[in-house]
């Protein structure tokens, strides 16, 4: 049976507005994380034109393969084992990755994902990307964040708990510490897109 999440469902129509218009002309898609592999069969089929390419840890790839099969979408690739490491170094991503060319995706993707990390691991994701990116490469990332060290809402604040409850390493992350992460591999803040349920689409890109 294909695992399913409910949230995907709910939040893939208002990420793939922002997938459209910022991934339009991308090739190829690293998406991070890709979880059950609903967002990454709509996202796919919606966006023919990219090489979409799930990566998660080991455990998800079953679930995943299960979702790529179904769809038989000519635009996505078996899924790669991919977790962010532990420390902040470069070379979480497995290399060759036959979807992507010498210089690397110009597109990745992460939805739900930097919250559940601790936080070496949220270092250690950028640090990944940033020998897997492409020049002029654009990053899209989906969830909730702290602006100024606040909430930006009580649901935000009540999840921080829950997800703290669960395992203290994680919560939902600073803007300005993640933004920082991103401006150390050359990605620059283009759009921090207000999305559904106090979520948030912030959108980088590398120089060229």
């Amino acid at each position: 049976m294909k695992p399913y999440s409910p949230s995907c469902e709910r939040n893939r129509e208002p990420i793939l507005a922002v997938l459209r218009e910022r991934f339009a002309d991308r090739r190829t898609v690293l998406e991070i994380g890709s979880g059950t592999g609903q967002h990454a069969v709509h996202f796919a089929a919606a966006m023919p034109w990219l090489s979409w390419q799930c990566a998660d840890r080991a455990e998800y790839l079953p679930g995943i393969g299960l979702w790529l099969e179904e769809a038989a979408l000519a635009n996505t690739p078996p899924p790669l084992e991919l977790e962010a490491v532990a420390a902040p170094v470069a070379g979480f991503m497995p290399a060759p990755v036959s979807a992507a060319d010498a210089s690397g995706f110009d597109a990745a993707f992460s939805a739900n994902t930097l919250h559940i990390m601790g936080w070496p691991q949220v270092e250690g994701f950028f640090a990944g990307l940033d020998a897997a990116l492409a020049r002029g490469a654009t990053v899209v990332v989906y969830g909730p964040f702290n602006y100024g060290g606040r909430f930006s809402s009580d649901s935000n604040r009540e999840f921080d708990a829950w997800l703290k409850a669960r395992d203290p390493v994680s919560g939902v992350r600073d803007f300005e510490a993640v933004d920082a992460l991103a401006a150390g591999i050359g990605l620059r803040l283009i759009e921090d897109v207000a999305m559904p349920a106090n979520n948030r689409c912030l959108v980088w890109r590398r120089g060229a």
